[in-house]
């Protein structure tokens, strides 16, 4: 266990080198342009969420993130801007947009990877998108092309440390296991039920969402995501749904006692990248940790933008049950995907069920 927590520093300190590196520039630009400080938020979301996918990734897989990344961010931008003006048809294009990549998994094992890198901006639009945010911090807020060269930004700090790192580091990423050629016997296919389950919990999240939480409704679409996504059974989303929900809880006290000694300002801002940084030290041990520690990051950063988080706090609670209770819904009753027994260490049988693994492993964790 203390070789695997050292090894969990380590990979923890390249991602947030990568972070803050991306986060000083994006600090400079955001002076220089006259941008709003959601650039600074964008580049922090982009930065984790990459950073834990490109581990493994080789020259070409990080010259196709430095074409994908931007260009969805950019598009990602401009669903914001419709889901804002139009909510139902902003919603559909959303749903549509973050399931397509699901479904595309079948086309092999380069298709899986540029899914994900065309979830990542879509999945950043979630964490704080503009209508979360108070109406005062919603005027001037990053348009496609800033946020096409923060993807590209993002991009770049990530392969630059995680180059060094490889290249001085005491450790190297493992390289990823091959995938057996044999088709699965499914019909429809496991990525076909994985995008229409993604579709549904993702659709019906934002209708409750909306419903039942007005402007905070990216919490329920949110949860609803990261339970649905890399699906491996029931039994899967149903344990993801349970610790995101337990680990929001524990992030709630946390923040909940950071209000209450009433730290604000720029000591906040601090506080906020210590708590990620002990979040992405633990989160291989547990997604739980993780939750707790973007519970409590994202607090501080509602807080910075002038919204009480502490009395938000039970309305984000609630929203994560919503979306962990349909996101399980969703898995259970619609084209259930069958769990197949394994010997211990072994890899799944098909290809599409060695790609819904590695999206467990490579992506649903960084979120």
């Amino acid at each position: 266990m203390t070789a695997k927590l050292i090894r969990n520093a380590y990979e923890a300190a390249l991602t947030m080198t990568a972070v803050l590196l991306c986060w000083v520039v994006a600090l400079w630009l955001e002076g220089a342009a006259g941008l709003h400080t959601d650039v600074l938020v964008l580049a922090v979301a982009l930065t984790v969420t990459l950073a834990g996918t490109q581990r493994s990734a080789d020259t070409r897989r990080r010259l196709t993130a430095l074409v994908l990344l931007p260009a969805t961010a950019g598009v990602s931008i401009l669903v914001g801007r419709l889901i804002t003006a139009h909510f139902a048809v902003g919603a559909a294009v959303f749903t549509a947009g973050i399931s397509l990549p699901v479904w595309i998994r079948r086309y092999g094992h380069t298709a899986t990877k540029a899914g994900t890198l065309m979830t990542l901006p879509f999945v950043a639009l979630l964490v704080v998108p503009g209508p979360a945010l108070p109406p005062k911090a919603q005027s001037g807020l990053v348009s496609w092309g800033w946020a096409a060269l923060i993807g590209l930004l993002a991009a770049c700090c990530v392969w630059l440390v995680q180059g060094l790192g490889d290249r001085f580091g005491p450790w190297r990423p493992e390289p990823e296991p091959a995938v057996p050629r044999r088709v699965s016997r499914l019909h429809p296919r496991p990525s076909t039920r994985m995008a229409l389950q993604m579709a549904a919990a993702v659709a019906t999240g934002f209708l409750a969402g909306r419903l039942l939480f007005e402007g905070h409704w990216p919490w329920a679409v949110l949860t609803a995501y990261v339970a649905a996504s890399g699906n491996r059974g029931r039994t899967d989303v149903l344990r993801k749904g349970v610790e995101r929900l337990t680990g929001a809880a524990a992030g709630t006290l946390l923040a909940t006692a950071v209000a209450a000694a009433g730290i604000t300002g720029h000591t906040s801002v601090a506080l906020m990248f210590a708590v990620l940084a002990v979040a992405l030290w633990l989160r291989p041990l547990n997604y739980a940790y993780w939750a707790a520690g973007m519970t409590t990051a994202l607090s501080l950063l509602l807080g910075y933008f002038g919204q009480d988080a502490t009395s938000l706090l039970p309305t984000r609670l609630a929203a994560i049950v919503i979306g962990a209770v349909l996101a399980v819904a969703a898995a259970w009753f619609l084209l259930p995907v069958p769990k197949r027994p394994t010997p211990a260490g072994a890899r799944p049988t098909t290809p599409e069920d060695a790609r819904q693994e590695e999206g467990v492993n490579s992506f649903r964790d960084s979120l």
